[in-house]
């Protein structure tokens, strides 16, 4: 089954809870209202900061699975690939990246009075306001704008490298199987380049899981039962291998998303009431901003924290929940009223 055609509940699923999980890791990670979170519910804060940050694997096997089929076409049609495909994508990324960066420079400006600068940045300077725009900020040691973003250069990094491999594999006249380079760049990463910690601001650290999505749309996608369970076999055996080499969570959670987007049913959404699959589906939609969008929020909410003097576990919770549904409005309004309308004027210039 191919999901080009449109939505997939089972892929709006998976982005709506990692988003929703990602938030909560930030929350228990930055600022006194997280403090006040760990000290009434410290085991549950805990597991929020120790493995909440695995969700964003979540994105990393979407982002494989939704590019393949993409590059694969352009590359057959397009003179000027994988020129055409980056800048594309880099298009695509910046105009939401800028605007969500602006954002989260006025609330760092709004912050700042109340919180420390670890936690609020200190005022942003030309250099960094550069790296941002070409999306290098980690890679030239620049303070981020906020904090998840290094996912959207990573994402781009990831991208480009799989359009000049399926480029590369090409040019090689490797045509009749253009995905072998870059599923063998995956698994080297697998087996090697992600047991580098100091590699995890490239994308060579990431291409495993990228990797295990490219796998599972090939599964997904395979015109027959036999090539579908092939393909699955073969991420489950590289994966595992890559387990046995090195235990991690991560590569664990990644095979898992991978196994998911195969065997999860067409229809898996068919007996759900008409509401929740609204709900699944709007979510899922808005995940990527509510991923851009929701330390800004968490910045002002600290800020309100220590400027109304709260403490205590109810308040500390009932402003953790308002961060949250205050991250979710403003997600949904930025996908629905910048997002709907920069595609609308890319896919009509285009």
């Amino acid at each position: 089954m191919s999901t080009t055609g449109g939505r997939w509940e089972a892929v709006d699923l998976l982005k709506m809870v990692a988003a929703q999980v990602i938030v909560w890791h930030h929350l228990s990670a930055y600022g006194p209202v997280a403090d006040a979170l760990h000290a009434s519910w410290p085991s549950m804060l805990a597991w929020l900061y120790d493995h909440g940050r695995m969700a964003v694997q979540v994105f990393l096997v979407l982002g494989g699975y939704l590019a393949l089929p993409g590059l694969l076409a352009a590359q057959q049609r397009e003179a000027t690939f994988p020129v055409s495909a980056i800048a594309g994508r880099y298009g695509r990324l910046l105009p939401s990246f800028a605007i969500a960066m602006l954002f989260a420079m006025v609330a760092s400006a709004l912050a700042r009075p109340w919180l420390d600068i670890e936690l609020a940045g200190s005022a942003p300077q030309p250099l960094q306001l550069v790296a941002h725009a070409l999306l290098l900020q980690d890679i030239v040691g620049v303070e981020p704008l906020s904090a998840g973003i290094w996912y959207v250069a990573v994402d781009f990094q990831l991208y480009a490298m799989l359009a000049l491999l399926l480029w590369i594999g090409r040019a090689l006249r490797a045509t009749t199987w253009l995905p072998a380079l870059p599923l063998m760049v995956a698994a080297a990463s697998l087996l090697w380049w992600n047991r580098q910690p100091e590699l995890d601001i490239w994308a060579i650290y990431f291409m495993g899981a990228y990797g295990m999505g490219m796998m599972a749309r090939m599964a997904r996608d395979a015109l027959h039962l036999h090539g579908r369970a092939w393909w699955l076999a073969g991420a489950t055996v590289l994966g595992l291998l890559a387990l046995w080499v090195e235990w991690r969570m991560r590569l664990a959670i990644a095979l898992s998303v991978a196994w998911w987007l195969v065997t999860a049913p067409a229809g898996l959404a068919r007996g759900w009431p008409t509401a929740l699959r609204g709900i699944v589906s709007t979510a899922g939609q808005a995940s990527y901003a509510l991923f851009l969008l929701h330390f800004p929020v968490l910045l002002l909410g600290n800020a309100a924290w220590v400027a109304w003097h709260l403490q205590g576990p109810v308040h500390a919770w009932t402003m953790a929940i308002m961060i949250h549904a205050l991250s979710l409005g403003l997600a949904l309004l930025f996908e629905k009223h910048i997002e709907r309308r920069l595609t609308f004027r890319r896919n009509r210039s285009g």
